[in-house]
């Protein structure tokens, strides 16, 4: 192969790009070879191209087949001072960019976030979703996030939007009228803030957050246990119905023990002793009577809820939670 055959290899006169999922930026690899004038582009469906000189954005192609000359090249050929006439191969750096929405993604926060509740107080909360974005001002998307890059994929930019995602969360919960039990139960119309909040952040590199979800909220163990105890408590309701819950349960469990008949019988005595007990526990609605002191008394209250506890009839925390209660009343 001759010089000048090596020489006229060095002219570019096909540009594309095919890209690959994650891609969201690519500097054309062309090292020092140049354009040859008259050469095809082709930017496909969902990119757009920019040909830079000296680092200043000059002009921009859409999707479709173009020939490169002086007249679809206005601002490149103003800034290399051409003629109309320019006939000669020229250098350019050739930025391809997609637009595609990038989704599937995900976000969560790394460390719990501190929130204050309206009805609980302060509380710690993990929130996790998804989202999804795409770039939507490619120029400014090269000067904040690729710069001198050669090729910027989805991995490249997630852990500043990730990160400006915690940030906002962080706010929008800090500042919420809501409770948490309420944010739980709409989390679309907590996507639809977040979202908001998100996009400024998102604007600044070039890129515009098309979706956004919430798809969980959680508490830190501990908290949930309580929720879930008060709950229990609420669909139990007071003391007298959750004490004949209790007996019940003991009477079938003490019925359905090994022993046939002779279990039977215990049973059914536990159950008389139960109701009796209970019912002087609560101060009526049985026929066995309340000892002296009534059931006004907080101290003959305490004094019968200790019975049921040693029976079995309520547990050491039933126990505890009514005994609060009643000496509470004591002025």
């Amino acid at each position: 192969m001759g010089i000048l055959d090596f020489l006229k290899k060095q002219f570019v006169d096909v540009i594309d790009w095919v890209e690959e999922p994650g891609d969201l930026a690519i500097r054309y690899p062309m090292e020092d070879r140049e354009i040859q004038n008259g050469a095809a582009l082709t930017v496909r469906e969902g990119q757009v191209a920019f040909f830079y000189n000296e680092g200043q954005m000059a002009d921009a192609f859409g999707p479709g087949q173009h020939t490169l000359n002086t007249q679809n090249l206005p601002l490149l050929t103003a800034l290399q001072n051409w003629d109309k006439g320019f006939q000669s191969p020229f250098k350019a750096d050739v930025l391809f960019f997609t637009q595609k929405e990038q989704a599937g993604l995900k976000w969560g926060t790394s460390q719990p976030v501190t929130v204050r509740d309206k009805e609980f107080g302060p509380l710690r909360i993990r929130a996790f979703g998804g989202y999804s974005f795409r770039i939507e001002q490619p120029p400014v998307f090269q000067a904040k996030l690729m710069g001198t890059l050669d090729h910027v994929r989805v991995g490249d930019v997630e852990g500043q939007l990730r990160s400006a995602i915690a940030t906002q969360l962080a706010t929008s919960l800090g500042r919420s009228e809501f409770g948490f039990v309420d944010m739980a139960a709409d989390q679309a119309a907590m996507s639809d803030r977040l979202r908001e909040m998100v996009q400024p952040a998102f604007t600044q590199w070039g890129l515009s957050c098309q979706t956004f979800f919430v798809e969980s909220l959680s508490l830190p163990d501990e908290v949930q246990k309580y929720l879930d105890k008060a709950s229990s408590m609420r669909v139990v309701g007071d003391l007298d119905r959750f004490v004949k819950f209790q007996s019940a349960d003991a009477i079938e469990k003490a019925a359905s023990a090994e022993g046939g008949v002779a279990s039977l019988g215990v049973g059914a005595g536990a159950g008389m002793a139960l109701g009796q007990a209970m019912a002087a526990g609560l101060g009526g609605g049985g026929q066995a009577s309340a000892p002296a002191g009534g059931g006004d008394d907080p101290y003959g209250q305490i004094e019968k809820l200790h019975k049921l506890l040693t029976i079995g009839a309520i547990t050491q925390a039933d126990f505890d939670a009514k005994k609060a209660e009643l000496l509470g009343r004591i002025r």
